[in-house]
Formats: structure tokens, C-alpha cells, sequence
């Protein structure tokens, strides 16, 4: 089955949650203090920290490929 957008919360009592949309899976962070404006590349994901929003979304070249991450 096809699925357009899937969101499941993440269990390790932080807020935001995983998300997978259009097959291109992620994560999504609210922090409590702001963390500033910039962008990192780790080996498996492409890293944004906008203020007090983390989003992280996987390479598409990435071998670990996140297996039901999200739905």
C-alpha cells in the first residue's frame, strides 16, 4: 500500500515526531531553546536546525534505509 504522508510520535519522551511522505523519511524535533540557523550532512541524513525546529531527512543514497520508520 501506497501512503502519501504517515507521522508516528517519537518514544523517547521528547517532542516531534517521524514522518515518512512520499517515501522520504525523516524526523522532526521541537527543542526548548532556540539552537540558531544552520545545516550539517551526517553519513545517513541531511541535518536543518531552524531555531527551535530539528529536521532531519534521509539521503537518498543512505544503505542503512530506515525500514518502517514511519509507516
Amino acid at each position: 500500500m501506497f501512503v502519501i504522508l504517515a507521522t508516528k510520535p517519537l518514544n523517547d519522551g521528547t517532542k516531534g515526531f517521524r514522518f515518512n511522505f512520499f517515501g522520504k523519511k525523516g524526523i522532526v524535533r521541537i527543542r526548548k531553546k532556540s539552537h540558531g540557523w544552520n545545516k550539517r550532512n551526517g553519513k545517513s541524513m541531511f541535518i536543518r536546525n531552524m531555531g527551535r525546529v530539528y529536521l532531519a531527512t534521509e539521503k537518498p543514497w543512505n544503505h542503512k534505509k530506515f525500514h518502517h520508520f514511519a509507516g
